[in-house]
């Protein structure tokens, strides 16, 4: 079977979850990128094709060119409605590219879930250039309208024209959407769809850091939750097919969706999540790629938390733990360097703070936190300013 997989930067997703699990599934693998390190690890790379993977027309013309397709495939926020419009051309399963278009756009999604009468959330868009409402009804959240990893979202009690600014002037020619501010829990839905039906795998609580930003600091395994009212929002998108992680807020006025991400959940939650239920989650991903049905998950009893180390001064890392993986007392741990020793840090009030991050699952929560607990008092990042 011939994979094309099209991807951006690499992440661990791809290197250590899809590419894997794509050769067990007995996949002929090639990535499609503008980007540099791709592969996977030992003697089994894949082949790295170089192409403007944004553009679909370039992306359908490589692969006519490679040979015929079995399945086409993207974990990248970036790069699902050209993957979609590349599978379509080929007639291969994927998904609808609308759907994908309605999903990154965050205008466009908060439109499209009021017009099927799903929910309304006040929302504004804001093209370059265009006007800064002069009275908005405070709090709001600013955002860029594609934005990822919580880069320039911040919650604005006044003054919204310097947000706007400050926003403009980090991603200039960006549309910006001023959205009202959802309070409460936040929470996600993970599902996995195969076009006929969707399978609800789970979900988390998370847990944020300080306010006025959005950084996403623990997130702990959560399975509960008002599935229905995120189904009926993704129905409303035409977001049934592979996976997807979207997030919702419990306001006292019910369920209100932040976003949702046409793609697995990351910052290794993804790993933490096919630990928790015991499935080989990556593979139910592709398989369904490959035209095959969802299964349905298993239930599990396990805990699971994926804790982001994250950097709270700018400075220079001058002692950092490296990967590692233990099993003490039931409860297994994994930790994930994302930075390197000696290398400078600057405080960004992202998700690209992080330092590493710590994931865990035992049978209990209480022995999962001691787990996470000790493993941070005994191998602490150090910054030095």
């Amino acid at each position: 079977m011939r994979l094309y997989l099209t991807a951006l930067k690499p992440t661990d997703s791809v290197t250590d979850g899809f590419l894997p699990s794509a050769r067990a599934l007995g996949c002929d693998v090639t990535i499609l990128t503008d980007h540099e390190g791709h592969g996977g690890h030992g003697d089994r790379r894949p082949g790295v094709v170089r192409c403007d993977v944004r553009d679909p027309r370039a992306l359908i013309d490589t692969i006519a060119h490679l040979g015929r397709p079995d399945a086409i495939f993207s974990n990248s926020d970036h790069l699902q409605a050209e993957t979609a419009l590349a599978a379509d051309y080929f007639g291969l399963p994927g998904k609808d590219w609308r759907a994908c278009l309605s999903a990154k756009n965050k205008y466009l999604m908060r439109r499209r879930l009021a017009e099927a009468g799903v929910e309304e959330v006040r929302s504004v868009r804001l093209a370059p250039g265009d006007p800064v409402p002069a009275d908005p009804p405070y709090p709001v959240v600013v955002k860029p309208r594609e934005g990822v990893a919580s880069e320039d979202v911040m919650l604005v009690e006044r003054d919204l024209a310097a947000a706007v600014a400050a926003v403009r002037r980090n991603r200039p020619g960006a549309a910006v959407v001023v959205e009202e501010y959802l309070e409460g829990p936040l929470r996600t839905v993970e599902t996995l769809g195969d076009g006929s039906r969707v399978r609800v795998l789970g979900g988390f609580a998370t847990t944020l850091g300080p306010l006025p930003y959005f950084v996403e600091e623990r997130l702990d395994w959560a399975p509960d939750g008002p599935h229905e009212h995120v189904l009926n929002a993704l129905r409303a998108l035409g977001a049934g097919f592979g996976a997807c992680h979207t997030e919702y807020v419990e306001t006292p006025a019910g369920p209100r969706i932040v976003e949702v991400n046409y793609r697995v959940i990351g910052d290794h939650c993804d790993f933490l999540m096919a630990d928790v239920l015991g499935v080989p989650l990556f593979e139910w991903i592709l398989r369904v790629h490959l035209g095959e049905p969802v299964p349905q998950p298993p239930p599990s009893s396990r805990h699971g938390t994926a804790v982001s180390l994250v950097a709270d001064r700018s400075g220079t890392i001058t002692a950092a733990p490296g990967a590692e993986e233990r099993s003490r007392d039931g409860v297994t741990l994994w930790h994930r360097p994302l930075r390197a020793l000696g290398e400078r840090v600057e405080l960004t009030r992202t998700n690209r703070d992080f330092l590493g991050v710590i994931r865990a699952v035992g049978p209990d929560r209480a022995g999962v936190e001691a787990a996470v607990a000790a493993y941070r008092a005994e191998r602490p990042w150090v910054i030095a300013p």
